[in-house]
């Protein structure tokens, strides 16, 4: 075998976005036994049971078997019995042990799906603490996907609800999975502090399964600092501990981040060795992602050996492992998925805070008329005449109140929703999501916004940030653009929608170099307040799904692969630079002068070509 030049696969890009880090599933919580569900499965297959106690059994084997093929099996049967039965406990659990299934096997379209039927069960019965439960699955199943927005949403929700409750074991899982997002957005700073708590809890109630996943995730956080000493010996522990336990799927991960230290001190012979290992691993139970992930790896060892056919070989495993788990149409249905969840939660809420009012309307028109009764017996003409003038004046001035908060309202709402979105959400009260086939995207994000921010004083943050974006808001309304959302220092916006157009891409592109343009003017600026910062950009182009949810504060946003790659062009740009992805490309090659990139690395989507956006052609101008 051949020396591999040193750094040919960097460690910091390759093991963060190869596997996107393990997740500590929420299944793990009910402490998987492989023996147990063995021996659950002979008292299963004997048939020498009650009905009743068929729950019980079925229960146990979903809840033990590490197998995601058996484990999809017998939840399955677990919601057909718990159904007929009507035994919600059961019901919500199967749910949640399907849904952990269907993620380990990559189907997350249908595993999201399971994990929000759980939700709603929970929701229905008013069961807090296993909502908090469902909060960490589903937001399991978009970390997988490398949503990062919304799993961070979903496990903070999870935290907010258990810490209520007091159950260590969950909270602990949550803090651990939030903790591990920030590890995937390179915040390592938030990391430790999530994963201290949560290490803390795991040691305090014993748990192995916890504390292995914490010393595999500092294990890593040393890999990308480089001291591989400490990697190794972390990451080593994590498997020693899973295996005592039998808990082999999750050592697949490790030994993946294994084979990338080994790469990196040019030891290609174990890198091969722990590969192989985590692909024997990922066939055995059924593991899509990471069987796509060890191909990739197997193909990348390889090629450093210069053993091309090898790497063909795997490459090509890789690819039909990962296409089978990835595609569009996953994406915009759990993206559908998750509208209607959140619509749901939201109507739910309205609904028993419109019963509430109606109670609380009627006691208080009773107390009123008992009070009018006992005063009209001893002063009814008297108070007859002065109820009227000031029911009069009342009607008078809260008719005139009315009037004002319902233009107030509705000049709210346009200022926050697009107009027909808004006429549909007055008309009907909740707003339909829509498909839009062609839509710009567009992402800037100020670089080391953080390490200046610490600087400023708040007030001068905010001025500085209110300054940047009420100028691009500015330029966006220019070229008939609709703003999305901004999230801390970054700025969403996209053409083509609410009503679809054929120039969205061109009006994009002429707004990314008005707010580069911006951002370079202000940096002439002599003002000790206002901070400066370079910018990176990114667009791509292609179907959204959007819409609405909230009923006291409503948002209009847009989801789907689409967005993601967006969002990746944005991370993979230069400062000053419009990165653009290559579908955006071939629609304003004609017209604009571009610079091809070549081919770079996205998290989760593998190779992807980008392109740089000079500006027009010579003959445009």
């Amino acid at each position: 075998m051949k020396k591999p030049y040193s750094k040919l696969i960097n460690f910091k890009n390759n093991a963060f976005l190869i596997l996107g880090f393990f997740l500590l599933f929420y299944s793990l919580i009910y402490s998987q036994d492989q023996k147990k569900a063995d021996s659950l499965e002979l008292i299963y297959d004997s048939g020498n049971y009650k009905e009743q106690d068929q729950l019980k059994i079925l229960n146990g084997l979903a809840k033990n078997h590490i197998d995601p093929e058996k484990q999809l099996i017998y939840s399955t049967k677990l919601i057909h019995l718990a159904t007929k039965l009507d035994s919600t406990n059961y019901l919500w659990f199967a749910y949640s042990m399907q849904g952990t299934a269907l993620r380990n096997k990559g189907d997350y379209s249908n595993a999201l799906k399971s994990h929000i039927k759980a939700a709603q069960i929970t929701i229905k019965k008013n069961q807090i603490e296993n909502l908090g439960t469902a909060y960490i699955t589903i937001g399991d199943v978009y970390s997988e996907i490398g949503n990062h927005y919304n799993s961070i949403k979903y496990y903070n929700n999870a935290i907010d609800i258990l810490r209520k409750v007091n159950d260590s074991h969950a909270i602990a899982t949550a803090l651990y999975n939030a903790g591990d997002e920030y590890v995937n957005s390179k915040k390592y700073d938030s990391a430790k502090v999530y994963f201290k708590e949560s290490s803390i809890i795991f040691k305090k109630i014993n748990d192995l399964i916890g504390s292995a996943y914490n010393l595999g995730s500092l294990g890593l956080i040393y890999a990308e600092q480089e001291n591989y000493v400490l990697a190794k010996e972390n990451i080593n522990e994590a498997i020693r501990i899973l295996e005592e336990i039998k808990n082999y799927p999750p050592i697949s991960d490790f030994l993946i981040y294994m084979a990338d230290i080994s790469i990196e001190q040019n030891d290609l012979v174990s890198a091969l060795n722990y590969t192989h290992r985590s692909l024997e691993i990922a066939h055995k139970y059924g593991l899509k992602k990471n069987i796509s992930e060890s191909n990739l790896k197997l193909s990348e060892i390889y090629q450093l050996d210069e053993n091309l056919q090898e790497s063909y070989k795997y490459y090509k495993d890789h690819i039909a492992y990962r296409d089978s788990i990835t595609n569009i149409v996953t994406v915009l249905q759990m993206a559908d998925q998750r509208t209607n969840f959140e619509v749901q939660i939201e109507q739910d809420k309205v609904l028993f805070l419109e019963k509430e009012a109606m109670i609380n309307e009627l006691k208080d028109k009773r107390n009123k008329t008992l009070t009018y009764i006992s005063f009209a017996t001893a002063f009814f003409i008297l108070l007859l005449a002065v109820g009227a003038i000031k029911r009069y004046r009342f009607i008078k001035k809260t008719n005139h109140l009315i009037q004002e908060e319902t233009h107030k309202s509705e000049k709210l709402l346009l200022n926050i929703l697009p107009e027909e979105t808004a006429q549909e959400l007055k008309q009907s009260g909740k707003v339909k999501a829509k498909k839009f086939n062609s839509v710009s995207v567009m992402f800037t994000d100020f670089i080391e916004f953080t390490r200046f921010s610490q600087d400023l004083t708040p007030e001068d943050l905010v001025k500085s940030v209110d300054f940047y974006f009420s100028k691009f808001d500015e330029i966006i309304e220019k070229y008939n653009l609709e703003k999305i959302k901004t999230i801390g220092d970054a700025y969403m916006c996209a053409g083509g929608l609410p009503f679809p157009t054929t120039d969205h891409t061109e009006k994009i592109i002429q707004a990314a170099f008005e707010i580069a343009e911006f951002i370079e003017e202000s940096k002439k600026l002599d003002s000790k307040k206002i901070k400066t910062f370079e910018i990176r950009i990114g667009i791509n182009t292609g179907p959204v799904v959007a819409g609405v949810v909230g009923t006291k504060k409503f948002a209009y946003d847009i989801w789907g692969d689409t967005v993601n790659v967006a969002s990746r062009m944005e991370c993979n740009s230069l400062p000053g630079k419009i990165n653009v992805s290559e579908y955006t490309y071939k629609l304003i090659k004609d017209k604009y002068d571009c610079e091809y990139r070549g081919q770079v690395p996205v998290k989760n989507k593998g190779m992807m070509k980008m392109y740089f956006v000079n500006g027009l052609k010579k003959t445009e101008v």
